[in-house]
C-alpha cells in the first residue's frame, strides 16, 4: 500500500516546472542586445561621472548618479513597461530644457560676465598670470616646441639633462626615452611631435602660438612658468603677487599694497584699486533693476522692446493677409494653371531662412546691389544703413519668407469650409466682401488663431533674420552699449552676451532672457484665451 503510494506520489512532483526547464534555451537575442546597450550606458555614465568628480562638480555629478541608477533600474525592471519608453524623452527635456532654464535663472542673479567669469580660486591663478614677469636669476632652458593633435607643448631640458613635457593645461612632467641633440634641446619625444625649428620660424602664426604658450612648472600656480620668446629657449616667469589663502588676500611684493575681496568678487586695494581678474556672486535683483535703471541700457532697451513688439506685429499681420490674398485668389476654379502658380508662389519657404536673408543682405547693397541698380537707376539708397529704412527692409525680407507658410495654412483651411454654408449666403443675397468679413474670416481665424499666437511668438524671438540681414544694425548713435536699430530683444541679449565679441554680461542677458519669457508667456495666455471666444462665436 505504502509502495503504491509512494509510487503514485511521482508523477505529481510539478510537471510543469520539468517542461519549463526543458524548454528554457538562455536568454533571447532581444535581452543580450539590450544588455550590450546598457553596457554602452553605464560605461558613458560612469566617464562622466569620474569627470564631474574629478572637477569637483557635485550637483552634475549627483544628477548623473540619479539618472544611471534610474536608467538601470528601468530597463532591468519588468514592472516599469511605460517608462522604458518615456525615460529618454523625460532625460532629454530635462537636460536640454529644464536644466537649461533653471541655470539661466541662477545666472541672472549672479555678476557672471568678463572679469567674473569663475570661482574665487580661479580668479587668483588668473591674477598671478596676468601679474607674471621673467624671475630674476632664471636661466635659459633648451626648449622644444612639441605637438600632439592641435595641442602644443613645450619639451624642456633640465639642468640635470631631464626633459619635461607639458602643456597649458598640464605642468611639466619627465618624460623617459626622449633624445636631445649638442644644445640639449628635444629633437624625439616619445608620444609627441617635435616641431622642426626651419617650420617654426617660417609659420608666424606657429610662432605667436608658441610666444603665447605658458606650461605650469608644477600645480602650484606661485612657482610660475616656462614662457619662450624666439621659441628655442625657455625661462620661468612668477607673479609679484603673493596669495595667502588663510587671510583670502593677495599681496603684490614689490609695492606691499594688499588686495583683499570685497562682495562683488573682486579683490580691493586699501586705495580703491581693483584687480582686474575677478569671480561671480550672488548680486539679487540688480540685473533686472538694471535692465529699466541704467542709464546705458535702459534707452536703447525701451527702443529695441518697441521694435520687438512691432516687427512681431507687423510680420504676423503682413504674412497672414498676403498669404490669404493669394490663397483666395488661387482658390477660385476659373484661375488657370493653379498648382503650378500656388508652387511657385511656395518656393520661398523651401530655401533655409539664412540664405534667403543672405541673399537680400547683397542685393539690398548700397554700392553694388541688384535693388537699387535695378529698379531705382543706380541711385545709392542706404536700405541697411538708414535706420528706418533697415526696418522696412527687415519686415520686406521677413514677408517674403513668411507669407508662404500663411498661403499653405490658408489655403488647406479654406478648402475645409463647408460649401452648404456659403451657398446658403449667396441664396441669402450676401455679396463678397460680407461672405469674407461675416462668414470666411471668423471660421478662418478659429482654425489658425492659435497658429497666429505661435507665429507672434516666433517672430519675437526670430533671431536669424536680424543677424543674418542687419546684424541688428544701423548702430544707436552715441551709444555705450552695442545695440542697434533693428535689434529685436532675443539679438540684444545675444550681443550683451558678448558671444560675438566684446565685454559680456551673462548675467543681464540672462535676466532679460527670463524677461522675454515671461512676455511671451503672458501674451500667448491671454491671446489663448480670446482664441476659445473665437470657438464659441
Amino acid at each position: 500500500m505504502s509502495v503504491g503510494q509512494q509510487g503514485a506520489t511521482r508523477p505529481t512532483d510539478d510537471p510543469m516546472s520539468e517542461s519549463h526547464a526543458r524548454s528554457w534555451k538562455g536568454p533571447g537575442w532581444g535581452f543580450l542586445l539590450k544588455l550590450a546597450v546598457m553596457m554602452g550606458v553605464n560605461a558613458l555614465g560612469l566617464t562622466a561621472i569620474l569627470s564631474a568628480y574629478r572637477v569637483q562638480a557635485w550637483f552634475i555629478l549627483g544628477a548623473l548618479v540619479l539618472l544611471l541608477v534610474a536608467a538601470d533600474w528601468v530597463y532591468f525592471s519588468r514592472r516599469a513597461v511605460p517608462l522604458k519608453y518615456l525615460y529618454p524623452g523625460l532625460v532629454f527635456l530635462g537636460v536640454f530644457q529644464l536644466f537649461t532654464m533653471a541655470y539661466t535663472g541662477y545666472v541672472a542673479f549672479t555678476n557672471y560676465g568678463t572679469g567674473h567669469l569663475g570661482s574665487m580660486q580661479q580668479a587668483v591663478d588668473a591674477a598671478l598670470i596676468q601679474d607674471e614677469r621673467r624671475l630674476e636669476g632664471s636661466p635659459s632652458y633648451p626648449l622644444a616646441l612639441v605637438r600632439e593633435g592641435d595641442e602644443l607643448g613645450f619639451a624642456v631640458t633640465g639642468e640635470d639633462g631631464v626633459v619635461r613635457v607639458g602643456t597649458s593645461e598640464q605642468p611639466l612632467e619627465p618624460v623617459s626615452g626622449a633624445v636631445v641633440d649638442e644644445r640639449g634641446a628635444a629633437v624625439e619625444v616619445p608620444g609627441w611631435e617635435v616641431v622642426p625649428r626651419t617650420q617654426l620660424f617660417s609659420d608666424n602664426d606657429l610662432q605667436q602660438a608658441a610666444a603665447n604658450l605658458r606650461v605650469p612648472v608644477s600645480d602650484d600656480a606661485e612657482d610660475g612658468a616656462i614662457r619662450t620668446r624666439e621659441g628655442s629657449t625657455g625661462t620661468v616667469y612668477t607673479s609679484s603677487l603673493e596669495w595667502d589663502p588663510d587671510a583670502t588676500t593677495l599681496t603684490d611684493t614689490e609695492t606691499g599694497v594688499v588686495y583683499a575681496p570685497d562682495d562683488r568678487g573682486n579683490f580691493v586695494s586699501p586705495d580703491g584699486d581693483r584687480l582686474a581678474a575677478g569671480w561671480y556672486v550672488n548680486v539679487g535683483f540688480e540685473n533686472f533693476v538694471r535692465a529699466f535703471t541704467d542709464a546705458a541700457y535702459a534707452g536703447p532697451l525701451l527702443k529695441v522692446t518697441l521694435w520687438t513688439f512691432a516687427f512681431a506685429t507687423l510680420t504676423v499681420l503682413t504674412s497672414f493677409g498676403l498669404g490669404l490674398l493669394i490663397a483666395l485668389i488661387y482658390n477660385d476654379t476659373r484661375v488657370r494653371g493653379r498648382k503650378v502658380l500656388r508652387t511657385a508662389f511656395i518656393l520661398p519657404y523651401a530655401f533655409p531662412a539664412f540664405m534667403s536673408a543672405l541673399l537680400w543682405r547683397g542685393m539690398l547693397n548700397q554700392e553694388f546691389g541688384v535693388v537699387n541698380e535695378w529698379f531705382f537707376l543706380g541711385a545709392g539708397i542706404g536700405w541697411l544703413s538708414d535706420p528706418w529704412l533697415a526696418k522696412v527692409a527687415v519686415l520686406w525680407v521677413n514677408l517674403w519668407l513668411s507669407y508662404p507658410y500663411w498661403l499653405l495654412v490658408t489655403t488647406g483651411a479654406l478648402q475645409a469650409l463647408p460649401g452648404e454654408l456659403m451657398e446658403a449666403a449667396r441664396i441669402d443675397g450676401a455679396g463678397r466682401w460680407r461672405q469674407f468679413r461675416s462668414i470666411t474670416l471668423p471660421l478662418l481665424m478659429v482654425s489658425t488663431a492659435p497658429l497666429a499666437i505661435a507665429s507672434f511668438a516666433f517672430n519675437f524671438n526670430n533671431f536669424t533674420i536680424i543677424y543674418m540681414l542687419t546684424d541688428g544694425g544701423p548702430a544707436f548713435p552715441a551709444a555705450s552699449v552695442p545695440l542697434g536699430a533693428t535689434d529685436i530683444l532675443i539679438s540684444a541679449i545675444y550681443q550683451i552676451s558678448g558671444v560675438a565679441g566684446g565685454r559680456a554680461d551673462y548675467g543681464l542677458a540672462s535676466a532679460l532672457s527670463i524677461i522675454v519669457f515671461i512676455v511671451i508667456g503672458l501674451i500667448s495666455a491671454l491671446a489663448f484665451r480670446r482664441t476659445r471666444k473665437l470657438e464659441e462665436i
